[in-house]
């Protein structure tokens, strides 16, 4: 009986542990809330969410309810249109994509981070119940635009995506707290995001999961991968930073760091702290202050910086800040403390983000130094002087620089400039006048707008002795009772940047940073966000593979090696040729089959509709030059299916050519051209070249174009009229040939050019517009009959 009341009271205890959850789990039931059945498909569960969407949002509803009805809605329509998270809901109960809790030491991987499953029972997260204040940190869309990525390139950014159904965010809260209240100490600034209400801001950020943590830095996201671990997240802020911010210093480089303020023009900064690597808040100090001061950190636990503590006498108990400017004997200001918290050395950095006298580099600077003048109180004067970067000009800068180190008033402040680089300038100030680069000049001005306008009075020249000093002091003074005396104005241009030739530098050192992040994501496997990268990195590839194949598969014209199959199956290069029975479309060489009695009638009588011989007119001497350089000429157009090739020896078939010419309906213009070209002489018809229509009975006719050596060769087509007074398109070459003024002899050079206009005949030909001849009929075989 005993055993039994025990179990009954295990039994309730268990009961109302349990109820809870499952209490919270039933206020979130998806398929209510969408109204479907858990057997509802995919297109049926869109197809209502649609509906619910449109009838419950919050700028056509104006139920006091719409807002969160439409929120429950998205989130069911999320959890039901994901197999998985449909899957794991209807197996579990769980709305959220958390997974069954397992026992492994180090945790489940859950999207982008992994989570610690130390924490149990935690209480529904939704808005009214969070144990830690997130309403402080939370973050809209325009206020991210407008006020976070700006921030961004002074501080990093650590920003959590949440929603009101995320169990996992419940987990990992108690790490997020305390890291915040660490990081915002240091000066990390700290947002979070709830989806359910700021969809557009998660999108814009590349979050598509919660919980997801996310840094923010120059305006550029990264993602955290890792255990939600205090130690984690601060190492990845620190990652965050450029790996360049601090220099290490010690006995063998500290005058080399301290001896390049003249060249970077910033104020140098020396951290002394014991522990060995460079502490969070000086390296996000120092990422504040990039642009105005340059960090140097040395480890008082070092033996190698011995002589550098002792030479500026620092207590090895407390941490310790020095400020070199001009002078790097002896620092410019300093800090020493237990515990320096971010607000005093904010401080204390910005009282020295200047050297004495900086030299103006750029508008930036310049902007800063010389503010434009806004209220009568806060006027502010520049004594600037215009100089030289030359040896004769050191001492007077030097000297400068020492009337400067003795300023007590807040309301100037003392500059130069070199001349050589910053010419507009000067000559403004210098009212126009031969500027010589052996005098410098002090004038002192005061900006009266952003425009440019300012008032100004030339004081001295400078070369650094006790009476320009006393003048100079006596115009500062004359100044601050009579602001009148500064009686010219002027319209100041823009400064150059004279550190713009460093912009290769940063954009490595950019390049090299982003390269990083780059290769991080992919080991981590954040598909979702390098999705773009990868598509363009691919798409790239394909495209160059493509080329590649492309270029590789294609057609050289003219540098191949150009193959004639002569009918006896053997190849010849070069000139030397036989005949083939087939020709694919297009291979690397050329097929020409030789007109016999055997081939006649296949390739010109029976030849089909819409196809063209072209034939080659040459001579047992001849043929070997013509018949290479017939191949090379119609190579190009060897991919037309409707074009064949051949060629006529003319010492075995002389009658065959005279014969067709006497078939032709008008040969008037051939025999015109015949006789201005060879007037009763025997006509050589070497090198001449017939495209025949064997269906349509007509031809069209090349004739031998001397080129090269023969300068008075000319290009001579026949351009003929066809029968029935039907006109052919003329050729733009409408003239007789001229008569040759050299006898018509035949060496080897001579025959090589016969063929050198053909590739232009063969276009004209391919376009139609050469004239062609008709014919009744073509000659028979018995005029195909040796004349030997």
């Amino acid at each position: 009986m005993g055993g039994s009341k025990m179990t009954l009271a295990v039994a309730v205890v268990l009961a109302v542990l349990l109820t809870p959850p499952a209490r919270a789990a039933s206020e979130m039931d998806p398929y209510k809330i969408l109204g479907v059945t858990r057997s509802a498909n995919s297109a049926e569960i869109k197809k209502v969410y649609k509906r619910l969407a449109r009838e419950w949002h919050p700028d056509k509803n104006k139920d006091p309810g719409a807002e969160d009805m439409f929120i429950k809605i998205t989130k069911s329509y999320e959890i039901l249109s994901s197999e998985d998270k449909r899957a794991n809901y209807d197996r579990y109960g769980q709305t959220d994509d958390t997974q069954p809790y397992g026992s492994g030491h180090y945790g489940h991987r859950h999207d982008n981070f992994y989570f610690d499953e130390s924490f149990f029972n935690f209480p529904f997260n939704n808005k009214n119940q969070r144990d830690f204040g997130d309403n402080k940190y939370t973050l809209h869309f325009n206020h991210y635009i407008n006020d976070v990525v700006p921030d961004s390139y002074k501080r990093p950014y650590l920003i959590k995506i949440t929603s009101d159904w995320c169990f996992t965010c419940i987990h990992i809260e108690p790490v997020w707290k305390e890291v915040v209240q660490e990081m915002e100490s240091l000066g990390v600034g700290i947002g979070v995001v709830d989806v359910g209400y700021e969809r557009r801001l998660a999108n814009h950020l590349g979050a598509h999961r919660t919980p997801s943590i996310l840094g923010v830095l120059n305006g550029k996201v990264t993602f955290f991968h890792y255990a939600v671990a205090k130690e984690h997240l601060k190492q990845f802020v620190e990652d965050l930073l450029p790996q360049r911010l601090v220099e290490q210093v010690n006995d063998k480089n500290d005058q080399q760091f301290l001896n390049s303020w003249h060249d970077l023009n910033k104020p140098h900064v020396l951290v002394f702290d014991q522990v060995p690597v460079v502490p969070l808040l000086y390296k996000l100090t120092a990422f504040a202050y990039k642009d105005h001061l340059q960090f140097g950190y040395v480890d008082q636990g070092l033996t190698e910086t011995a002589d550098l503590q002792k030479r500026f006498n620092i207590n090895t108990y407390a941490p310790t800040i020095l400020v070199f400017k001009e002078n790097i004997d002896k620092p410019a200001d300093i800090i020493q403390a237990k515990g320096l918290k971010k607000q005093i050395v904010d401080e204390f950095m910005s009282n020295n983000k200047f050297l004495l006298a900086p030299r103006l580099v750029n508008q930036k600077l310049f902007d800063e130094l010389c503010p434009v003048k806004q209220f009568h109180r806060r006027r502010k004067y520049c004594v600037l002087l215009i100089t030289g970067d030359e040896d004769i000009f050191a001492a007077g800068n030097q000297e400068f620089v020492s009337f400067a180190s003795t300023n007590t008033k807040e309301v100037v402040r003392f500059a130069y400039v070199y001349q050589r680089l910053q010419q507009p300038l000067c000559d403004v100030l210098m009212q126009s006048r031969d500027g010589s680069p052996s005098t410098a000049q002090v004038v002192i001005l005061e900006r009266r707008n952003t425009a440019g306008k300012a008032l100004f009075k030339p004081v001295t020249p400078w070369n650094g002795r006790e009476e320009e000093k006393q003048l100079l002091l006596e115009e500062l003074d004359r100044l601050q009772k009579d602001p009148s005396i500064l009686i010219h104005d002027a319209v100041l241009p823009a400064l150059n940047n004279e550190f713009a030739s460093m912009f290769v530098i940063r954009w490595i050192y950019a390049s090299y940073d982003y390269l990083s992040e780059v290769i991080d994501d992919i080991l981590h496997n954040n598909w979702r966000e390098m999705m773009p990268l990868l598509s363009l990195i691919f798409s790239a590839l394909f495209i160059l593979f493509g080329t590649v194949v492309i270029q590789a598969f294609s057609d050289s014209s003219a540098d191949q090696l150009v193959k004639l199959t002569g009918k006896d199956g053997t190849t010849a290069e070069n000139g030397s040729s036989s005949s083939t029975s087939s020709r694919p479309p297009k291979k690397n060489f050329v097929e020409v089959t030789e007109l016999t009695d055997i081939t006649y009638t296949s390739n010109l009588v029976k030849l089909r509709p819409g196809h063209m011989n072209i034939v080659l007119v040459l001579t047992d001497a001849s043929k070997n030059i013509l018949l290479s350089k017939f191949a090379k000429e119609v190579y190009s157009f060897t991919g037309s299916m409707t074009l064949h090739f051949s060629f006529l020896n003319i010492d075995k078939h002389s009658e065959w050519m005279n014969t067709l010419l006497e078939y032709v309906q008008d040969a008037m213009q051939i025999e015109a051209d015949e006789e201005e070209d060879g007037g009763n002489r025997k006509m050589d018809y070497t090198g001449h070249v017939l495209a025949l229509n064997g269906h349509k009975k007509c031809f069209c006719l090349f004739k031998p174009v001397y080129t090269g050596e023969d300068v008075d060769g000319k290009l001579s087509e026949d351009e003929g009229v066809t029968s029935g007074g039907r006109s052919r398109a003329r050729s733009r070459d409408d003239h007789p040939a001229r008569k040759s003024r050299r006898p018509r002899s035949t060496p080897t050079l001579q025959i090589h050019h016969k063929l050198d206009r053909l590739g232009l005949w063969m276009e004209r030909l391919m376009e139609g517009t050469l004239p062609c001849y008709y014919v009744q009929t073509w000659p028979g075989i018995d005029k195909i009959t040796s004349s030997k």
